[in-house]
């Protein structure tokens, strides 16, 4: 895994606070799901770990590629830190969220499943969209290619559609 992909404290998906304590989060779809917040940065990379399994990511997605197995990666995940009702009020909110994506995550998997000409739709729907807007970019960049070139151009220097050319 590449150095930059990991965070402050040596692990994915860890920030370290200023306090000295450590939180873990993961993004599932589009989303930030805060875990915890952890004394060390190893509990913390093992909150990430648990959630990653939850959300199948890749085993080389996770901090330590030992975990065989989701329950295994609950287990090694201690308790989060809940010191008042506001902890506690987040905790709650942070395991709706997860619920919530995992349960995305399965009705997008049977969807899938029942209906995979709609699956081929969408992807050739944003490969058509795709390809209309390298054409329109192609044509904007021959258009301002030629006002370039032509020495009668009707564009000013401070055009916006120069900036739009080398876009």
């Amino acid at each position: 895994m590449s150095p930059r992909r990991r965070g402050s404290s040596g692990f994915r998906g860890v920030r370290a606070r200023l306090n000295g304590t450590f939180y873990a989060e993961i993004r599932a779809g589009g989303f930030h799901v805060t875990l915890s917040t952890f004394n060390t940065p190893e509990l913390a990379a093992r909150a990430y770990d648990a959630a990653a399994w939850r959300f199948r990511r890749l085993r080389r997605d996770l901090n330590f590629q030992d975990v065989e197995s989701l329950e295994e990666a609950e287990f090694l995940v201690p308790a989060p830190r809940l010191v008042n009702e506001e902890d506690c009020r987040r905790h709650r909110q942070a395991q709706h969220r997860i619920a919530i994506a995992e349960r995305d995550w399965e009705l997008m998997r049977q969807w899938r499943e029942q209906f995979p000409s709609d699956v081929d739709n969408t992807k050739a729907f944003f490969a058509h969209l795709r390809a209309q807007r390298r054409s329109a970019r192609c044509r904007r960049r021959a258009i301002a290619e030629f006002e370039l070139d032509n020495p009668n151009t009707t564009w000013g220097e401070n055009d916006p559609r120069w900036v739009d050319m080398w876009t």
